[in-house]
């Protein structure tokens, strides 16, 4: 990833990798304004002029960087996908523990970015109608991260197998309502007991 949270090519086709710095400074402006205007009012009713103006930038440096509206969200969805990913990462990396315990500190940290992000709730759910095809990348990238968690714990002896891609969606599923709930509805309740209680249901299960 690169500086400022923002992948050299977010989006492309749709998004033109920016050659400078200052260009990458000036995108991740225009996508962090896009992320809040998307968040509070929808992919409708926001518009490139209110964007642009919230970004601090001019309506035509927009068109340096995004084709159009469309382009600029789907870059969006793409963009917050991967700063999920790259939230999720360098905690993990340095989590100690077995598989599952670990699963535990992902979910923490993906709770954590939710309560700081609630926008993505919004803009991922409006993605399945405006950019289909990114939308479902998303869960399946997510999901298929998780699925390489499992299995590499499984090769440990940590996790019984075999791991299916079902184990991911189930998981995944967990989190991302855990998140919506604790995340975005819910501001006072501590992320660590949330991710404790959802840990030992992965590692007990229910009987």
């Amino acid at each position: 990833m690169a500086q400022s949270g923002l992948p050299a090519t977010v989006g492309e086709p749709d998004a033109k990798a920016p050659r400078t710095a200052r260009g990458r400074k000036t995108q991740r402006a225009v996508l962090d304004a896009a992320a809040a205007e998307f968040g509070e009012k929808g992919f409708h009713d926001s518009s490139i002029v209110s964007i642009t103006a919230r970004a601090g930038v001019a309506l035509g440096t927009f068109y340096t960087y995004f084709e159009s509206k469309d382009a600029l969200f789907r870059a969006l969805v793409s963009d917050m996908s991967d700063r999920v990913r790259d939230t999720v990462a360098p905690v993990l990396a340095s989590a100690p523990g077995d598989t599952i315990a670990r699963e535990g500190v992902a979910l923490a940290a993906f709770l954590a970015f939710a309560r700081e992000h609630k926008e993505i709730y919004r803009i991922i759910d409006e993605a399945e109608f405006v950019v289909p095809d990114e939308w479902r990348r998303h869960y399946e990238r997510t999901a298929q991260r998780i699925v390489e968690r499992l299995r590499e714990g499984e090769a440990r002896g940590e996790v019984a197998g075999p791991i299916d891609e079902a184990h991911g969606w189930a998981i995944m599923g967990m989190n991302v309502f855990l998140g919506l709930r604790f995340g975005v509805h819910d501001g006072a309740r501590s992320l660590e007991e949330v991710a404790g209680i959802a840990n030992a249901l992965l590692r007990r299960g229910l009987a």
